[in-house]
């Protein structure tokens, strides 16, 4: 097959995230409560496992790219900083935020 470019087709960048979200986005509302117990600060530790438990058998960056598709579809119900949202809800996951990412 012929390319329209005639082989002078720049090669698009690769995406700094990577990857994509191989779990449904709508599973993560469970994570809804978990941060909003880190963000008002209240005492005690909030129930993190089932938010947890749908992302920790995910690469950092899968997880970080799921995470940021519920906080920017509004999936959580909360109105959010999305970096901020993202660092937090990876941190009480035991999960890192990878270096350089944005949420795509």
């Amino acid at each position: 097959m012929a390319s329209a470019c005639g082989g002078g087709c720049p090669n698009p960048k690769p995406t700094p995230t990577g990857g994509k979200c191989p779990i449904d986005a709508l599973k993560l509302g469970v994570c809804a409560d978990v941060l909003a117990n880190l963000l008002n600060l209240k005492l005690g530790s909030p129930p993190v496992q089932p938010c947890c438990s749908l992302i920790n058998g995910l690469v950092d960056v899968e997880a970080a790219v799921c995470l940021c598709t519920a906080i920017k579809a509004n999936i959580l119900g909360i109105n959010l900083n999305v970096p901020v949202s993202l660092s937090l809800l990876l941190n009480v996951c035991n999960q890192k935020l990878p270096s350089g990412f944005q949420c795509p």
